[in-house]
């Protein structure tokens, strides 16, 4: 047994794990892909869950200017879209004049991983399959109803197949305002042969009336533990 490949055994303790000579042990030993957060930049807007989020910055004067969509933070290593959203007049009786109704948009980031750039090896994945665990913390804003949304997926080789799925949509109490960072999280096991890669997506509500409103997001991660699907 090669020293590379001794040491990631004694690293990660696989017990019962295909270790096939074949691979490159110096390069596993040196990515450590196991038990780390595989997304980059998972706090862009360098935010910690374990300190509050901040309280809304509540303009002097209102913002008489154009509505703006963009959310603050660093976006680097996500890909990010924006979906403006139509205004919703629903419960709004017929006849009553509106001066100005708020601009609502889902803001979109995802990050797809490579497990085998990350170092992650064919057997390991297919034969042994580790617990693939997904963690994400958000502001509860109070924007709307639904300010989150979480869609995660295994894919195959040609990065297409979905193997399989997670998806979060959930609904906020508006009549209580605590606003706190949420955990949603997730464990895929068992999922069987053929996963290389995880689409990490999530969307979070915005605002503009009188100033722009964001929710924002901390925590991020998709991570390989060293443990055996069950």
């Amino acid at each position: 047994m090669s020293e590379w490949k001794q040491k990631c055994e004694a690293e990660w303790s696989l017990p019962g794990a295909p270790m096939p000579d074949i691979v490159d042990w110096k390069s596993v030993y040196e990515a450590r892909p196991l038990d780390r957060n595989l997304l980059k930049n998972p706090s862009p807007h360098g935010l910690s869950k374990h300190t509050p989020p901040p309280e809304p910055d509540l303009p002097d004067m209102p913002d008489r200017g154009p509505p703006r969509f963009q959310p603050d933070g660093d976006f680097t290593d996500w890909t990010t879209s924006i979906e403006r959203l139509p205004y919703d007049t629903s419960g709004i009786p017929e006849g009553v004049v509106i001066c100005q109704m708020p601009d609502k948009s889902w803001f979109t980031m995802e990050q797809m991983v490579d497990l085998k750039a990350e170092g992650l090896w064919d057997e390991l994945l297919d034969e042994y399959q580790p617990e693939i665990f997904i963690e994400d913390w958000y502001e509860e804003s109070q924007l709307d109803q639904h300010i989150y949304e979480l869609h995660v997926k295994l894919l195959g080789a040609d990065k297409s197949t979905v193997i399989l799925e997670h998806s979060v949509q959930p609904t906020e109490d508006l009549g209580e305002y605590s606003h706190i960072w949420k955990e949603v999280s997730h464990k895929f096991s068992g999922y069987g042969p053929g996963v290389r890669y995880v689409h990490f997506q999530h969307r979070l509500k915005n605002s503009f009336l009188n100033g722009f409103h964001q929710t924002k997001f901390t925590g991020s991660s998709v991570c390989v533990k060293a443990v055996k699907s069950s």
